[in-house]
């Protein structure tokens, strides 16, 4: 006889799981939360962090990284006064070190530790390096994400198959593929008005801002018969979901973008075409 104490399963129990049977792989579990959001179980923002959670799981480094090209790094032999104008300016709150060689990275410099340069003190930039941690192009994001947790380490060093630099990438790059796009005090206010103009002569706009208005502000004749806003051309135009810093021309227009994740754009910096600033 057998021994097995455990409580056989209800005809009511056995019914629910014939009807509404386990999820068999990920799509099925994409539906089954989607069914949920659609009768009001899970609301919009639940939605979305559980299916940025899985996907998650399924990326690898190499695609939130900001690439090499892309990094802001600090020389260590460059004056301090340069340097504390370089962090200020670029209002990061950790740096990538580097030793006169942009591929030699020796640390991670915390703008934090440049505070008493603004009283006058004077310091030894090498003593106040950070270590510098390295992490492969492949690594997956959860891996990485579990490693970052347990370190309290909030930046590593992207490196390709040869050891070389790749990019970057940090904790909050992570989380935004979870939660979505994270403001910081420095980044685009809400209240903002959607095409600013900066001191350089370029435009940062807004993601969402229609584009007749964009045509209004900047001069361009884009059309909106397929698409509402510019970050719908922006994509159209790549063909795809671009990722932060890549650039694409459209009529003249530079598009760099600024902040993006695995969902939608958020803000780009938009140059005129040359013909444009020469008249100005």
């Amino acid at each position: 006889m057998s021994d097995d104490s455990s409580p056989r399963p209800s005809l009511i129990e056995r019914l629910i799981d014939w009807i509404t049977p386990e999820p068999d792989n990920r799509e099925e579990l994409l539906g089954l939360l989607r069914s949920a959001y659609d009768n009001n179980v899970l609301d919009s923002d639940a939605l979305s962090m559980i299916e940025g959670v899985m996907q998650v799981s399924e990326m690898q480094v190499r695609d939130i990284m900001i690439p090499r090209a892309q990094m802001d790094v600090v020389d260590i032999d460059d004056p301090h006064e340069d340097i504390l104008k370089f962090v200020i300016d670029k209002a990061h709150s950790r740096f990538p070190a580097v030793d006169g060689d942009r591929d030699n990275i020796i640390g991670i410099l915390l703008a934090k530790d440049l505070l008493a340069l603004c009283v006058g003190e004077d310091i030894n930039l090498r003593e106040i390096l950070r270590p510098a941690v390295f992490v492969p192009e492949s690594k997956r994001l959860n891996v990485l994400l579990r490693e970052f947790r347990s370190s309290r380490n909030h930046i590593a060093i992207v490196v390709d198959e040869y050891g070389g630099s790749a990019g970057l990438v940090t904790i909050e790059d992570v989380l935004e593929q979870i939660v979505g796009d994270i403001e910081d005090e420095y980044d685009y206010d809400e209240d903002e008005d959607n095409i600013l103009q900066e001191d350089d002569g370029t435009f940062r706009i807004k993601a969402q801002t229609e584009i007749p208005d964009f045509n209004e502000a900047l001069g361009a004749r884009f059309s909106d018969e397929e698409y509402d806003t510019v970050g719908g051309l922006v994509v159209k135009a790549f063909g795809r979901l671009p990722k932060r810093g890549e650039v694409v021309s459209i009529e003249g227009f530079g598009f760099e973008v600024s902040r993006a994740d695995s969902r939608r754009l958020y803000t780009l910096r938009v140059t005129l075409p040359v013909t444009e600033l020469d008249d100005g």
